[in-house]
């Protein structure tokens, strides 16, 4: 191992000793696994994957969903996947979603697509991950012929996965909501996508932000459709991410109100602007998310 990478695996192994593991019990009988999108920690999942996993896992975080994939050689950060299932196993944790990079295959042609999307089921496969999802699209993307060729896309891919016995779904960012000559590319995925192959994983902080529906009616239009969520928190101030309980969307009411019987898995997230680090931020979001919201779901 590299000095560098020995010395900050060794401050991450340090500073998890400093949390207090009675105090989480991650063993929880609940209806729903507290689950986080490694997202929120990649500064410290690619220094030490598995150093960070044990520590969020003795924070109470029992679920996980990756971004880490690499199709090409089969390995979640930069682990073989047969290996990282078996370490995630032995941990007693699960990986139930992951992000696939897909946008850049967007107009690529079907054979090259279908090929990645071969990989990204193998690798799920191998680590018996529940869904793929589709998490964005890169700024030149956005028009509205691109929002139809994403659905025609969407239903390929969906009706390719479920046949593996996978589930597949896109995951909403704000962008999706602004109007383009009267209308949204989240209008065009909605009413050209298949219900039954093409689910639908909410981020509840892009929906609050773009102000556009709440997630209630979201839900409500779409029924049973949206499988996974996203749970993270907006600053009062600037809107940007915060930790879960200091910023404005009220998860206590909304929790309470919404309804749930879609959903599969949810993931507390915070893509970035931590109070103090990414690893404070994901103690304090737990912390927050057992005192006052873990009784609502």
């Amino acid at each position: 191992m590299k000095r560098r990478t020995f010395i900050q695996t060794s401050m991450i192994g340090g500073l998890a000793a400093t949390f207090p593991i009675s105090c989480n019990p991650y063993f929880e009988d609940t209806a729903f696994k507290i689950g986080y999108q490694l997202y929120s920690i990649r500064d410290k999942m690619e220094i030490a994957p598995l150093e960070t996993l044990k520590l969020l896992r003795d924070l109470g975080y029992r679920d996980f969903e990756h971004f880490g994939f690499d199709g090409t050689s089969n390995s979640f950060y930069g682990i073989k996947a047969k290996e990282f299932k078996k370490i995630i196993d032995d941990m007693g944790i699960t990986i139930t979603s992951g992000h696939y990079p897909f946008a850049p295959l967007l107009n690529a042609s079907d054979q090259e697509l279908m090929h990645y999307v071969d990989q990204c089921i193998e690798g799920a496969q191998a680590i018996n991950s529940k869904f793929i999802t589709w998490p964005w699209m890169a700024p030149e993307q956005r028009t509205l012929d691109n929002f139809k060729i994403l659905s025609e896309k969407l239903n390929k891919i969906g009706e390719k996965v479920y046949d593996a016995g996978l589930g597949f779904a896109y995951h909403n960012h704000g962008f999706e909501f602004e109007e383009i000559d009267g209308q949204s590319g989240y209008e065009i995925i909605l009413s050209n996508t298949d219900a039954s192959v093409v689910k639908l994983q909410m981020d509840m902080y892009w929906v609050a932000k773009a102000g556009k529906y709440t997630p209630s009616e979201l839900i409500k239009n779409q029924p049973g459709r949206y499988v996974m969520w996203h749970i993270k928190d907006m600053d009062k101030n600037t809107r940007d991410y915060t930790e879960l309980g200091n910023g404005s969307i009220d998860y206590k009411k909304l929790l309470s109100d919404i309804d749930k019987t879609g959903l599969q898995y949810f993931y507390i997230e915070q893509g970035g602007n931590f109070t103090e680090n990414s690893l404070q931020s994901a103690t304090d979001s737990i912390s927050y998310y057992k005192k006052h919201l873990q009784k609502l779901l």
